[in-house]
Formats: structure tokens, sequence, C-alpha cells
């Protein structure tokens, strides 16, 4: 069982990825786009071996207008062949499970045909990425059915024409996915029966539209995994919360992890890739790998806490005492109520002085190095923070800076400048 993220990798240096609007689409702007993106990919390819993340999911953005061949008529894959290459053969070797999501406008069963059109060019691009890395069938495009349109079953015969049409290339790698609003998990099981598509199961999407809910998730995983291919790898699912205070289906900042370690324990047996849906990515998925490690280490929480603790003490020193009485003891793996002191202050708000307390803490690892300019900045900035919190980002932005500029790797991988 993998546990994984979605897109962007949190708190690691020099990688985002660009795009353009379409009117600065040249070739060349192009070639340089797609190049600092491939660069990007293999710096989160190299981050999740080393953090021990086996699932990723890979941004549909990476080729910008990928899938527009008017406006992106590049020959990519072979442009950048060495660079896929070099990326596809680290991801087999560190055993890393790669997929895509095409966003809500990839939609098979519209009654129109161009946008059915669409889709299908869309779907061809995502193939072609995937088969450019040499990745095998294991790695999956992730789809939804699409709209209901008043009329779901004709919805459905749409969509299993669609699909029957499509490229063997693209079949051998799409599943299909339960929403939030239309599909239910039984209607895209369903689906999968008429087609042969692998499903996906969402449990938020479950918990949102589902003509069950007396069902755990296990139960309707284990359905989920019959329609599963040896040459489809392990069956995959994927998880997420809703943010306590937002929108209905919104995902959270972060996992909380006693629901997860809820969920874990029911779907344990199913033996299943778990990709975690949630604004804080990687972050959420390393905690739930420790959470749930047989190779338990008091040494994996220290280097979270390493991570996290700048941005606890600016939300609450008396959580921030309570995290270094905790882990004191080097002969336990206190890792739930780590993680739930660091939930607990997360929650809360900055105020100034807690903000201007980790503040100090921070500049007191480049004040020794600075130039005479960079301190009288610094209280200038310390100053107008007093004032109003609203600077706290600007002065943020500043010791990052700093701390680029003077090499202290111990702030550059803080979470202090990322949360």
């Amino acid at each position: 069982m993998n546990i994984g993220y979605a897109c962007i990798t949190k708190g690691l240096a020099d990688a985002k990825y660009k795009t353009c609007r379409k009117i600065n689409a040249t070739e060349e702007n192009l070639k340089l786009l797609i190049e600092h993106n491939l660069n990007v990919l293999e710096k989160m390819i190299e981050y999740n071996h080393q953090a021990g993340i086996k699932l990723f999911r890979i941004s549909s953005d990476i080729i910008p207008f990928g899938s527009d061949f008017v406006v992106n008529d590049l020959d990519w894959p072979t442009l950048f062949e060495p660079l896929f290459t070099r990326i596809g053969e680290k991801i087999r070797r560190y055993g890393i499970r790669v997929s895509m999501h095409p966003g809500q406008y990839t939609v098979l069963n519209s009654p129109i045909k161009g946008v059915v059109d669409r889709a299908i060019d869309d779907l061809n691009y995502h193939t072609l990425f995937l088969d450019s890395l040499g990745v095998g069938s294991e790695s999956k495009i992730i789809l939804h059915v699409g709209g209901v349109y008043n009329d779901k079953e004709a919805a459905i015969d749409r969509f299993t024409q669609a699909y029957e049409q499509l490229d063997r290339k693209i079949k051998d790698r799409l599943i299909i996915e339960n929403d939030d609003r239309s599909y239910t998990i039984q209607d895209v099981l369903t689906v999968s029966k008429r087609t042969g598509a692998p499903v996906v199961y969402d449990n938020l999407h479950n918990a949102l539209n589902s003509e069950d809910e007396t069902y755990p998730d296990s139960y309707w995983i284990k359905l989920a995994k019959k329609t599963w291919k040896n040459k489809d790898g392990r069956p995959k699912v994927h998880y997420s919360q809703q943010q306590l205070i937002g929108r209905e289906g919104s995902h959270s900042q972060f996992i909380r992890i006693d629901e997860f370690m809820a969920f874990y324990r029911d779907v344990e047996s199913c033996d299943v890739d778990i990709m975690l849906e949630v604004k804080d990515k990687n972050l959420s998925a390393v905690k739930c790998l420790l959470a749930t490690t047989t190779d338990p280490k008091i040494s994996d929480l220290e280097n979270e806490w390493a991570k996290y603790k700048y941005t606890v003490l600016e939300r609450s020193p008396a959580i921030y005492d309570s995290i270094r009485e905790l882990l004191k003891n080097k002969s336990s793996y206190p890792v739930i109520p780590f993680y739930r002191l660091i939930e607990a202050a997360l929650a809360q708000e900055i105020n100034t002085n807690t903000a201007i307390n980790s503040l100090e803490h921070v500049w007191g690892y480049v004040n020794q190095d600075v130039t005479v300019k960079e301190k009288e900045k610094y209280q200038e900035y310390k100053s107008n923070l007093m004032e109003d919190l609203k600077y706290l980002e600007r002065v943020k932005r500043f010791l990052y800076k700093l701390a680029v500029k003077y090499e202290v790797d111990y702030l550059i991988n803080s979470l202090y400048f990322e949360l």
C-alpha cells in the first residue's frame, strides 16, 4: 500500500511550474517553459524518492497547451527525449507510480461533438506524456464520467460509445472515478461493466453523493478492486477530507490524522494505493506515511519537527513547548500525539506577539552574516509588523531571500515560509 499526493510539492525550492497566455505561446517561449517544467518534475521525483513517497500525480499543465495542437504544435516528445528518458528512468528505478488527471472540461459524454473531440485530444496528450516517460500501464489517467444533461442513461450511453472509439493506448491507462454531484460509485461501477474501465473510488465524493450511505468505504473499494486487471497494477483510491469551514466538497488544508487513521484501519486489508487530495500536498503524504509505517524511528519525527517548529511557534508557544517535551523520550514514537499538536497549532490564528517571537528566532540564523543595510531593512520590517500584521508576509519573503543568499539550509527547508 502506497500513499501519495497530487501535482505540487510544498516546501521544495525552485519547484514551481510556469505557463503563459496564448498570445505569448511562441515556439521559443514554449520550449523554455517545457524545459523548465520537466526540470521541476525531475526535482519533485527526486524529492519523492528521498521522502519515501511512491505515488505521485503529475500536473496536466506541465506541457503548456499540450492538448491544443494549434497553439502548441511542437514535437515536444522528440525535442525533449533525453529529459523524458532520464526522468522516466528515475521513476522506474525509484519504484514511483505516477498518474495524471485531466480537468473538468475533458468530457467524453457531452452531446456536443466538438467538446468530445477536444476531450479525446486531451486524453491523447496525457497518454503521449506518460508514454514519453516510458512508464507502464499501471500509470493511470483518471477521468470523471461527465455530465448528466437531464438524461443519465443517455449520457452513459454516449460515454460508452466515445470510450469504444478511443485508441487502445488510452484505454490501457484510463480509469473512471465517482464524483460529488452526478455519478455515484454505483453509477461508475455500472459504466465499468459496460466499458471495462477500472474504477477509482473517492471517499469524499461518496460521502456527498451516494445512493446508500450505510456501507463503509472498504465495501465500495472491494467492489471497485474487482474492475482492475493485473496489467493495471494495484487498485487506487482517492482520499480527502472536507474543509471544516468551507464550501461543501472543498478539500481540507491538511489531513486530520485521527480521521485518516480510522479510514486506514477500515481499508488496510484491501491493499490499495491511496492518493491524498489535500491542499498541503506532500506534507500530509509524509504525515500519513509516518503514521502508518512499520519501521518507526524517532528521528523521522525530529526531522518533521525541524520543518514545522517555527510555524508552530508563531501560532502557539505553549504547543511549541509541548512538542519539544513530547520528543524528549528517544525510545518512543509518539506520531499521533505529535501530529495532533501540529494540527492544533495550525488551527490557531497568528498574532503580533507570537509572529515577532518566531521571527526573531528565524532572524537569529542569519543576523551574524547580513550586511548593515540588510539589518536596517529587517528592523524596518519588524517595526512595521508591530503596527500591522499584514507586513508578516513581506518580512518572511525578505528573510527567505537572506536564507538563500547565505545558504542557510535549515531555514530553506523549513515550512515557516510555506505555511
